[in-house]
């Protein structure tokens, strides 16, 4: 998973988000930084009872947060999700000794954007992208 700081950054780099199930997001601002929520139609927790363990299907998390409005949270996109929004822009990816590279083209121009982790050379290259269209 990238980094909450490099989600950010994306994010105020123009990154758009369609949510669906499966998405993880957190909560900046709320004393929920450290907590990464995930959309999903149902949730399933694993309660303690008496003589054991039981899982609780339940429709809605009750808690002081009923909804939130989706300007308020920062996405954190998978590495999937990061190379679909490369698009025709990545060229490539390969694990190197320190951790993966992606190439990507910016402006025409192939780019290497090396990280400890493909999501993450991913997300530099994107980030790049993104920002090269705000000039």
């Amino acid at each position: 998973m990238i980094s909450v700081e490099v989600a950010r950054e994306l994010s105020d780099a123009g990154l758009v988000w369609t949510p669906v199930n499966g998405d993880r997001f957190f909560i900046p601002d709320r004393d929920l930084d450290e907590e990464v929520f995930a959309i999903s139609d149902m949730t399933v927790d694993v309660r303690v009872v008496p003589g054991g363990k039981e899982i609780s299907f339940n429709g809605a998390v009750e808690w002081a947060l009923d909804a939130i409005e989706q300007h308020e949270v920062v996405w954190l996109p998978t590495e999937t999700q990061l190379r679909q929004a490369l698009g025709e822009h990545f060229v490539s990816l390969w694990r190197t000794t320190d951790g993966f590279a992606c190439v990507a083209s910016v402006r025409g121009e192939h780019r290497d954007f090396a990280a400890p982790d493909a999501a993450d050379a991913y997300a530099m290259a994107l980030l790049d992208h993104l920002r090269a269209q705000l000039i």
